[in-house]
């Protein structure tokens, strides 16, 4: 199976994966960044993990946390198309307590799991995050409920978390935020000391 063919495959199955345009901002950004170590934080079936390999330096690798068995199994088989050295390494189980337990420093980190967690990815990012790398927080807009004025019980509490995220990111004086409205809304988080 092909890239086009595990998209095409999520896409029927209604399983939601990086949406192109959201995909191409955070690409151009790697080419700049040249990332040798990634998290990502929600692998459904690795389509984006495959995608940011090919961008990875060489000997770079991608640490992704899934939790759903099903989706592991399928991921597992899908990033079998990655070679050249480049590695993907799926944690499996529950971002919750798998993020604590990581040491390393990463250069990238991507966000796109439960959005109730955001808050708490966030603080385990910028743990994680190397001094010049770079956090990505896809679907921050959420159908657009999260700028609205929406209430409705059923998605009230992602919505508050995803409130939550972006007052973090754009209230930390140490931080720089941009909220991009591609895909379902996209926040880029850099920390300060790495702009100068």
């Amino acid at each position: 199976m092909n890239l086009e063919e595990i998209k095409e495959k999520a896409l029927n199955e209604h399983i939601p994966i990086i949406m192109d345009d959201t995909l191409e901002v955070i690409e151009n950004i790697m080419k700049e960044i040249k990332p040798t170590a990634i998290l990502e934080i929600g692998t459904a079936v690795g389509y984006s993990a495959i995608c940011f390999s090919k961008f990875l330096e060489k000997g770079g690798f991608i640490d992704t946390i899934e939790r759903d068995e099903e989706r592991i199994k399928e991921a597992r088989e899908n990033i079998k198309i990655v070679e050249d050295g480049k590695t993907i390494n799926i944690l499996e189980g529950d971002a919750v307590e798998i993020l604590p337990t990581i040491n390393k420093k990463y250069d990238m980190v991507f966000i796109d799991a439960a959005k109730g967690k955001y808050p708490f990815f966030l603080e385990q990012a910028l743990r994680l995050i190397k001094n010049d790398g770079i956090i990505f927080a896809d679907n921050i807009l959420y159908k657009g409920y999260v700028m609205s004025d929406y209430n409705k019980h059923k998605q009230r509490t992602a919505v508050t978390h995803l409130r939550e995220y972006i007052k973090l990111t754009t209230d930390n004086p140490r931080l720089d935020t941009k909220i991009l409205e591609v895909g379902d809304g996209l926040a880029i988080t850099r920390l300060k000391n790495s702009l100068k």
